[in-house]
C-alpha cells in the first residue's frame, strides 16, 4: 500500500507554480554555470598567464560573481540597474583609489563588469543569445592577446643620474650606459624632466623583451622611498 501512495503521489500532476519555480532555478543555474565558466576561462588562460597577480585573479572572480547575482536577482525589482551599479561603482572608487591599478587590470576588471551584466539579464535575451554574447567577448579578448603578444618591446621608466648624455648627439653612448646597467638590449630613449641641481632626469626605455610576462613594475615613475639609498 504504501509503494503505491508514493507511486501515485509521483503520477500526481505537478502544481504550475511549482514547475514555475523549477524553470527558473534552471535558468538561473544555466545562467550562473554560463558566466562563471567564461570569467574563470578569461582569468585562468588569458589574464593570468601573461600578469601573473593572484590578487587580481581573486577579485575578477568574486566581483563578476556579485555582479552577476545582483543584476539577476534585482530584475524586475523597483530599483534600476544603473542605480545599483552606481552604487557599486562608488565601492569600488572607495577601495581602487588608494592604489594604482594598472590599466590591464581595469580593463579587465570592466570587461568582466560588462560580460557578468549581459549574463546576469533576463530580459529580451535567451540563454541561446547569451551563448553567442559570450563567445564574441570571449573571441576578442583572445585576439587582443595574441596581438599583443607580437609585439616584443618593453617600456620602463628610468630615474638617470649621468645627464651629460641626455644631449642628440650622445644617443649611442646613452643607450650603451643603460644596456650596460640594465642589462636589456635597449631600442629607443626618450628623455622627460631634467633636474640640473641634483643631476638628475627621467628616461622612458623602450627595450627588446622576449618574454610573454607584462611587467606593471616597469610602469612606476617613482620609487616609494626616494631616501633608501642614501
Amino acid at each position: 500500500m504504501i509503494l503505491l501512495t508514493n507511486i501515485s503521489e509521483l503520477l500526481t500532476p505537478l502544481d504550475p507554480e511549482e514547475t514555475f519555480a523549477g524553470l527558473e532555478l534552471l535558468k538561473l543555474s544555466l545562467s550562473f554555470g554560463l558566466n562563471f565558466l567564461m570569467v574563470w576561462v578569461i582569468c585562468h588562460f588569458l589574464y593570468y598567464p601573461k600578469g601573473h597577480r593572484r590578487d587580481y585573479y581573486f577579485t575578477f572572480i568574486l566581483l563578476s560573481v556579485a555582479i552577476f547575482m545582483m543584476i539577476y536577482l534585482m530584475n524586475g525589482s523597483q530599483m534600476e540597474i544603473g542605480a545599483a551599479l552606481g552604487l557599486f561603482a562608488v565601492f569600488g572608487i572607495l577601495r581602487y583609489r588608494t592604489e594604482s591599478v594598472p590599466i590591464r587590470e581595469m580593463t579587465y576588471l570592466f570587461y568582466l563588469v560588462a560580460i557578468s551584466v549581459v549574463n546576469g539579464s533576463t530580459d529580451h535575451m535567451d540563454l541561446l543569445e547569451k551563448l553567442m554574447a559570450n563567445v564574441i567577448f570571449l573571441g576578442v579578448v583572445w585576439g587582443s592577446e595574441r596581438f599583443a603578444l607580437q609585439n616584443k618591446v618593453g617600456c620602463k621608466y628610468v630615474k638617470y643620474d649621468n645627464i651629460k648624455l641626455i644631449t642628440p648627439d650622445k644617443s649611442e653612448e646613452l643607450k650603451a650606459d643603460l644596456e650596460k646597467r640594465l642589462g636589456v638590449k635597449v631600442q629607443r630613449v626618450e628623455v622627460g624632466a631634467v633636474d640640473f641641481i641634483k643631476d638628475m632626469t627621467m628616461l622612458r626605455v623602450y627595450y627588446i623583451d622576449n618574454s610573454d610576462r607584462l611587467k606593471t613594475v616597469d610602469h612606476m615613475t617613482n620609487l616609494k622611498d626616494d631616501n633608501a639609498f642614501e
